[in-house]
């Protein structure tokens, strides 16, 4: 927790100070020099240290969008703490709108990196040493993948009760306890012992309105739970829901789904939330719920083949303010 000035990049800020920061990230074939963009608000108070990541997969630009606009709204005069953003991590693959980077190496499979590694790794480097370990706390962006869309969510430790507690204050529709990934951003925050919470929301190259908003307002909440900021918008009236178990829904076989369920429609084992057919429409083969729950996610390209996820249910419980 720092409480005068603030030193980010061999560059020191002043309290009530923010500054644009581009590290080097890497050149492209043609020459091009590419960089990743970061912004630091050094509040004129004391607090905490928040890094706010967005498309670590370089086609999920909807937390581009969240962070944006928490950057609007936050006040370094009356900011409490340090928020350092990084809206684009993985540069390489937002010029192209690809998941991957160029050598198809999935970044948020390459932390915590080696500066004498491949690019993915190098990249990965990059951020541990300049964000990640300057920080205390991080929420880091999602989006669906692979042509699917998901409801609004946060997934975390909720094991952890300070990790519960900010989560519960970001008030999304569904927490989701899950466990981390080696090579992932947060496996290796939690094995630095930083607090973290992955949201994901929408779907790839697009700014989904709903997980969007939920995304902006949620994060407001988090810093104001952290003591960052003194207001922020009030939480849903719907309670937030709690799942400790998902499950796909596969496909049956290959043809053309016709989904019939929404983001955050409640099933029930056995029903019908959708049709496979061919391209005439005969025939076909129903698509059921394989549990009680609530749709997290599903498939938004109709054309599917055998094994493919179509329909992400969460079994869910309202979330207790206690662990």
């Amino acid at each position: 927790m720092r409480t005068d000035r603030f030193t980010f990049a061999g560059e020191s800020l002043q309290a009530g100070e923010r500054a644009h920061f581009e590290l080097p990230a890497g050149r492209l074939p043609s020459g091009t020099e590419l960089h990743l963009p970061i912004e630091v608000v050094n509040g004129a108070g004391a607090g905490p240290t928040v890094w706010l990541s967005g498309a670590v997969h370089g086609d999920e630009v909807v937390g581009v969008e969240i962070i944006r606009q928490v950057l609007e709204l936050i006040d370094e005069r009356t900011l409490s703490g340090v928020v350092v953003a990084a809206p684009v991590v993985n540069v390489f693959g937002f010029v192209t709108e690809s998941r991957y980077l160029p050598d198809r190496r999935d970044l948020n499979r390459s932390f915590p990196g080696s500066a004498r590694g491949p690019l993915a790794s190098r990249l990965a480097r990059t951020f541990v040493d300049e964000v990640l370990s300057i920080c205390d706390f991080g929420i880091d962006f999602h989006a669906g993948s692979d042509d699917r869309t998901n409801l609004a969510q946060l997934r975390g430790d909720m094991e952890d009760a300070e990790t519960r507690r900010i989560a519960l204050a970001f008030a999304p529709p569904v927490i989701v306890h899950a466990k981390t990934i080696p090579g992932s951003l947060r496996h290796t925050a939690v094995k630095l012992n930083k607090r973290v919470l992955l949201f994901e929301g929408g779907e790839p190259r697009r700014f989904s309105l709903a997980a969007v908003d939920a995304g902006v307002a949620g994060t407001l909440r988090a810093l104001q739970a952290l003591s960052m900021i003194d207001s922020a918008p009030p939480a849903p009236l719907e309670p937030t829901l709690e799942s400790g178990k998902t499950r796909w829904v596969r496909a049956p076989r290959g043809g053309i789904f016709r989904l019939e369920c929404a983001l955050g429609d409640r099933v029930r084992k056995g029903q019908r939330i959708g049709i496979i057919t061919g391209p005439a429409g005969r025939g076909g083969e129903k698509v059921k719920a394989s549990a009680h729950g609530l749709v997290l996610g599903h498939a938004v390209n109709p054309l599917v083949h055998l094994g493919d996820g179509l329909v992400h249910i969460a079994e869910v419980r309202e979330a207790a303010s206690g662990s």
